[in-house]
């Protein structure tokens, strides 16, 4: 069976409604909070990607009793430090670096030897900005120019630490506040703005936790804790996963989408704050809290007169895995577009900046890009008809779902390869595309 993608025309105009796939950031966090836990937790709409299949193979080698049906994951929690396993023992990450950096946070007690393994994109990727930090709890971690594999020896006196996160990675943040769980005494983190899905959940578990909110960073304080209590969770569909959708609507004429229960978590809402700034009308309905999450519908319809910007900074953060299909309504904009402070985009499952550019030089757009920035010349009257061919892109799935945006907004002939890389991160990717085609 081929695993290239063809299209040939853009998509004809429509009005849908979707429910998108379970928050990827969710699920992972969950399944690893609920393996800690004292008892069952249960959650509804759990994303069965690769990353989060990934990430119950791993709890289950460490002893964890998993249950996944068809619309429920279930999880007997082991307690903190509660894990059993053979010494020595090998955990897969996959492709996911969520999974692969925050795993080793829980297990810096770990009695023996453990090796983190990730796939040859994972393996390019760093983990100094997690092993650093963390050997600060006195937890022995090796690595090789701070790639994978990793090896961990937990200690049996692990300490509280102070850090300063400096490049607003929540994967980092993440790690750390997983790892303060494990200790006596208090983790203090002065961290940079970035997505707070961990911080509402320690909050919701009662964990001690405080957080305070300065311009461009948070204080966070976690107590150590000797009990988690279980978690029941109904996981909302991803931000990330939606935005897809959301810029195919902006981009096709006379269309209409409306997304269900969509989180829209303001660390998380970088990308509908910039493309209401370049002219797309998106309007959010049924606004609710869940477990301290911000849930809503959100509906998108056709940009008419769709204006470059001049991005903010502010924003990188919360639109960092969005960027690549932003660029796309950049593309169609009238006037120059510029992103800048971007090269964190480069140490994701591929050079996903240079990737962005090059999509749209394919389709005729001019960029000039930087180590860390780009300038996108748009043209409102873009049109393809040429053929165009995207392969050998490190299997990203978010440059293979972007190349089918491009691809149904614009029109030409496109064989986009590696169909299969949706499947870390939205596996139901092609079936939402057909269903609104049809």
């Amino acid at each position: 069976m081929s695993n290239i993608f063809s299209i040939n025309k853009a998509i004809k105009p429509f009005n849908k409604t979707l429910q998108i796939e379970g928050d990827k950031s969710l699920s992972i966090r969950w399944a690893l909070l609920a393996s800690q836990a004292t008892g069952k937790s249960s959650a509804i709409n759990i994303l069965k990607s690769d990353d989060v299949l990934s990430t119950l193979r791993c709890l289950r080698k460490l002893g964890v009793k998993i249950k996944l049906s068809k619309n429920r994951c279930t999880i007997i929690g082991m307690g903190i430090n509660g894990y059993r396993y053979k010494n020595e023992i090998i955990l897969d990450a996959g492709n996911s670096g969520t999974l692969g950096r925050l795993i080793i946070g829980l297990l810096i007690h770990s009695k023996g030897k453990i090796k983190i393994i990730g796939d040859k994109s994972l393996s390019k990727r760093d983990f100094s900005r997690i092993t650093k930090p963390l050997k600060k709890f006195g937890a022995k971690i090796f690595s090789r120019n701070g790639k994978l594999p990793v090896l961990i020896e937990g200690t049996n006196k692990t300490r509280p630490i102070s850090y300063i996160e400096n490049r607003g990675s929540a994967q980092c943040k993440s790690a750390i506040m997983l790892a303060a769980l494990n200790t006596n005494g208090t983790t203090l983190i002065k961290a940079k703005k970035s997505r707070n899905h961990t911080e509402l959940l320690f909050r919701y578990l009662k964990i001690p936790i405080t957080v305070i909110q300065k311009k461009n960073h948070d204080i966070i304080k976690i107590k150590g804790i000797k009990k988690i209590s279980s978690l029941d969770y109904k996981i909302p569909s991803d931000i990330s996963s939606s935005a897809f959708f959301i810029v195919l609507t902006a981009l096709s004429k006379k269309s209409k989408l409306t997304i269900k229960n969509v989180n829209i978590n303001p660390s998380r809402i970088g990308i509908i704050k910039i493309l209401k700034m370049m002219g797309v009308k998106i309007t959010f309905k049924n606004i609710n809290i869940y477990k301290g999450e911000k849930i809503a519908d959100l509906i998108v319809e056709s940009a008419k007169n769709l204006k470059a910007i001049n991005c903010p900074k502010k924003f990188n953060s919360s639109a960092i895995d969005e960027f690549l299909v932003i660029f796309l309504i950049a593309a169609k904009a009238k006037g120059v577009s510029y992103f800048k402070g971007l090269s964190e985009l480069n140490k994701k499952e591929s050079p996903r900046l240079k990737w962005g550019s090059k999509i749209l030089k394919l389709i005729g757009v001019k960029t000039i890009t930087t180590h860390d920035s780009i300038k996108i010349f748009g043209d409102p009257n873009l049109k393809i008809n040429k053929n165009i061919i995207i392969k050998n892109f490190l299997k990203d799935h978010r440059v293979f779902m972007t190349s089918v945006i491009a691809a149904l907004s614009f029109g030409g002939n496109w064989a986009i390869h590696d169909k299969d890389s949706i499947k870390s991160s939205f596996p139901s990717f092609l079936k939402t595309i057909n269903s609104v085609k049809k």
